[in-house]
């Protein structure tokens, strides 16, 4: 497969930030070489809970929680008049190609890919890492914290990190993101970073040569 130069980013929006700040970010990357992977928020949660009182298998778990990702996506375009759903990687080059963010619902392309075990410890974090390794594409996660803490950001003492290597990350016994990112980073060699999506203009000052203010927190990870 070749590589996609058209899109400079992949930006993997947090379920969390679904529905106004998921609707209002993806409108802002209009013109910015991105392509947008939506996380399986609230749907993917209840895959969750539902699984602790039934324990489906994991296969169904997995393929039911990128169905989630598939659902805001749909509803995300729904609302964005500058992007336009892709279904596979080509799709998410002739839509680029066309002047429109693409939005990418993954559930059809992993499954001719399948590139993941079944398992919690892949989520949306992880399958937007294997994208961007695809296109040579940077990576940036998009959440709704600043970044990535010692431990859970309202746990008393718990300190802002601005700067890790994903090799100490893998140490982490929770973060923001998921559990399979940093193996990946080191697999291919990648760095990312983990951005606050409420406030657009942090994502966009990162993507933007043009854009020089970094005077906010966010996390680089560095998969070297």
């Amino acid at each position: 497969m070749g590589v996609i130069n058209i899109i400079k980013q992949v930006v993997k929006i947090g379920g969390s930030l679904f529905p106004n700040h998921a609707v209002e970010l993806a409108r802002q990357l209009e013109n910015t070489g991105s392509l947008i992977i939506l996380g399986g928020g609230e749907f993917a949660n209840l895959i969750r809970k539902y699984d602790s009182e039934m324990n489906f298998s994991e296969e169904a778990n997995h393929w039911t929680a990128i169905d989630c990702m598939d659902i805001i996506a749909k509803l995300v375009n729904d609302k964005v008049e500058s992007a336009k759903l892709a279904y596979s990687i080509e799709e998410v080059e002739k839509i680029s190609e066309e002047g429109f963010t693409p939005i990418f619902a993954v559930s059809k392309f992993l499954r001719e890919e399948d590139p993941f075990e079944c398992s919690w410890d892949v989520t949306s974090d992880s399958i937007a890492a294997y994208v961007s390794h695809l296109l040579n594409a940077n990576l940036l996660i998009v959440t709704n914290v600043n970044g990535i803490y010692t431990q859970e950001p309202k746990e008393p003492g718990s300190t802002f990190i601005s700067k890790i290597d994903a090799k100490t990350l893998l140490t982490f016994q929770e973060s923001s993101i998921d559990v399979m990112l940093p193996s990946l980073l080191l697999e291919f060699g990648s760095d990312c970073y983990v951005v606050n999506g409420k406030y657009p203009e942090r994502i966009l000052s990162l993507i933007d040569d043009s854009i020089n203010d970094y005077n906010f927190d966010y996390t680089h990870i560095i998969g070297d």
